[in-house]
């Protein structure tokens, strides 16, 4: 199905604007897709990557929770290039589609946990109402902009063979045909008596068989890929973005943790792959929110609310007395070592240390009395003897009283680590 420009149907209006949406909405190809055809049919309508609105959708998912609903709101209401309507439509009875009516119901109740899901979870600070009203307001500027680009044809629906001069015959038509008076038959018959001389010895009617099909034009090539400034712009402040946030990070600012700079940076380069596809360019951009993703969708799947402070890098204490023992130990990203066996004179200890992405280990004295809780939202933990591993395991506490028995040093341990490894030993 071949598409038109019109640049006549630019709409003027939001009202207009909509309708026209739904009137000329995109059509899921057959070829080019990868599942049910969305994000291909939302590429060829506005003339834009395809696989930028599959990242987008990706980015949706991992922030919002919206891209599972998305696309099964465009399966359901998108028709595919071959069909008189969508699926949901001709589900009440408004004309033929290929998707099976059970199929629709299925996608119906399908796109209701999903949405609830979308709308009640809170991913990343937005949630899904923000990711949605985003969603809406991209596609309103894109058909605003290139609505008139692309417009899908209707589908052609086979009329009746007639008999007509110069249609094609086919066996189904020809049946399908109504019968001809018996006097007209007999005219026809007259009228389509071959030659009494065929030097060529063909066959008695291929004098009046319709000429065969022209062969297809071959596609015409693809342009030449576009450079778009504005890519290479996104892409400058997405690290100036990312390197001021590490910066914050690295100074221990409370906000800045490192799910949000990821977040801040993926919604730059997001505004500008928007941008960019205006343009025809833009796919670049994927090299760096691909990953991104995949990073942002590990922070966010661990079960804990915010990483701790305290900046990024290694930290190694040994104090040596209980005066200079913190109450905190903390770093948003790096290994943290705590050696409490060099303490001198008496006295309890108590003491926290929290790390948002590395390992900790806390070493304490073989006779201290050690009341502990040790908790790894992602990752192993191995506490005075006690293991677990996994994500989202319950926090390990108790009390040890060490080789010889209740009565040593009293140390209370709270260690906390979003993603690696935890361990609490004796030495």
């Amino acid at each position: 199905m071949s598409g038109t420009t019109d640049t006549s149907r630019q709409p003027s209006g939001f009202e207009a604007t909509v309708r026209d949406f739904w009137i000329s909405r995109p059509r899921r190809p057959l070829r080019g897709r990868k599942l049910a055809g969305v994000a291909a049919a939302v590429g060829n309508r506005y003339g834009i990557d395809p696989v930028i609105v599959r990242v987008a959708l990706v980015v949706m998912t991992i922030f919002g929770g919206i891209g599972p609903s998305v696309y099964l709101f465009g399966w359901l209401f998108f028709p595919q290039e071959d069909d008189e309507v969508s699926a949901f439509e001709s589900l009440i009875g408004k004309g033929r589609s290929s998707v099976s009516k059970g199929f629709a119901v299925l996608l119906c109740v399908l796109l209701v946990p999903m949405s609830s899901w979308a709308f009640s979870a809170n991913w990343f600070d937005g949630g899904g109402f923000v990711g949605m009203a985003l969603v809406i307001t991209a596609v309103y500027l894109l058909h605003r902009s290139r609505g008139h680009l692309n417009r899908p044809a209707p589908p052609v629906r086979p009329a009746a063979y007639a008999g007509t001069p110069g249609t094609a015959w086919s066996p189904a038509a020809w049946s399908a045909a109504p019968a001809a008076p018996a006097a007209s038959a007999d005219a026809a018959d007259r009228t389509r008596q071959p030659p009494v001389w065929d030097p060529l010895g063909a066959a008695p009617l291929a004098w009046d068989l319709p000429d065969p099909p022209a062969p297809p034009e071959p596609p015409a090539p693809r342009p030449p890929r576009r450079r778009s400034k504005v890519g290479v712009a996104t892409a400058g402040v997405a690290l100036v973005v990312g390197g001021v946030g590490a910066a914050l990070v690295a100074e221990g600012e409370p906000w800045f943790t490192p799910a949000h700079v990821i977040g801040l940076v993926l919604g730059v380069l997001g505004i500008g792959m928007v941008a960019a596809s205006f343009a025809g360019g833009g796919r670049g951009l994927i090299a760096l929110a691909a990953p991104l993703s995949v990073a942002g969708l590990l922070l966010t799947a661990a079960p804990f609310d915010h990483f701790p402070g305290g900046g990024v890098g290694n930290l190694d204490q040994t104090p040596r007395t209980v005066a200079d023992v913190r109450p905190v130990y903390e770093r948003s990203a790096g290994d943290v070592q705590l050696d409490l066996r060099r303490l001198d004179g008496d006295g309890d200890v108590r003491t926290s240390v929290r790390n948002g992405l590395g390992n900790t280990v806390v070493i304490v004295p073989p006779e201290a009395d050690v009341t502990y809780t040790c908790h790894s939202s992602m990752g192993n933990t191995s506490c005075l003897g006690r293991e677990l591993s996994g994500i989202g395991t319950e926090p390990v506490t108790g009390t040890d009283f060490g080789t010889d028995g209740e009565g040593g040093r009293k140390i209370t341990l709270d260690v906390r680590t979003a993603v690696g490894n935890l361990e609490v030993n004796r030495g």
